[in-house]
């Protein structure tokens, strides 16, 4: 087939035959001039760079995180089929997402409409990976690489802490939140499309 007829789908499929970045489905956030204090505590919030490992003093948190996780797993196996890749990804965004005061659910739901769990993920706008983070994020509160955007837990922790940043400007509207993260504040589109993702992440133990 010409590249003339091609569909997105043949794109899609070109770009992983190469090895190269698929596109990403969403938007991107729009940059914003930040206070200095609010660029401070979203630096701090990024730099702490302890790693994602859960650690439980109560048995029963313990094993609802073990539920979540194996519910979680069997769900994410045909887009993820290695068994140590879904764990680490699952993990982190378990970490993340608790650290960032977030509902876990809801960014496994935005992270399969921004980018369908694809780490490579590249959106016409040029954000990146998982959570399709904007380059101009690593330039404003990180270390100015925004190839480290592709990293699993840079890219998450980055979402997590942006989400959370338009959480509270938004005063805990989920709906203007997830508007502004895509960069489309006001529609609806987005964060229905999160919403509707979201219901394929709930688990009793989430």
């Amino acid at each position: 087939m010409s590249p003339v007829g091609w569909s997105r789908r043949d794109a899609l499929a070109g770009l992983a035959a190469l090895g190269l970045p698929s596109l990403g489905q969403a938007g991107g956030q729009i940059e914003e001039p930040l206070a200095d204090s609010v660029r401070s505590a979203l630096s701090a919030a990024i730099a702490n760079d302890a790693p994602p490992v859960p650690e439980f003093t109560d048995l029963n948190k313990r094993l609802a995180y073990l539920r979540w996780l194996g519910a979680m797993g069997d769900r994410l196996k045909k887009r993820k089929p290695d068994f140590q890749t879904r764990v680490e990804f699952l993990q982190t965004v378990w970490y993340e997402s608790r650290r960032a005061g977030l509902d876990t659910t809801m960014v496994l739901g935005l992270i399969q409409v921004e980018s369908a769990f694809r780490k490579f993920a590249i959106s016409r706008v040029g954000a990146r990976g998982y959570m399709q983070i904007m380059p101009f994020w690593a330039r404003l509160i990180g270390n100015g690489d925004p190839g480290s955007l592709f990293h699993m837990q840079t890219n998450i922790r980055f979402g997590c802490v942006i989400l959370r940043h338009y959480l509270d400007r938004e005063r805990g509207d989920t709906f203007l939140a997830l508007g502004r993260y895509n960069g489309s504040r006001g529609r609806s589109e987005y964060p229905n499309a999160v919403y509707a993702a979201q219901k394929n992440w709930v688990h009793p133990d989430a």
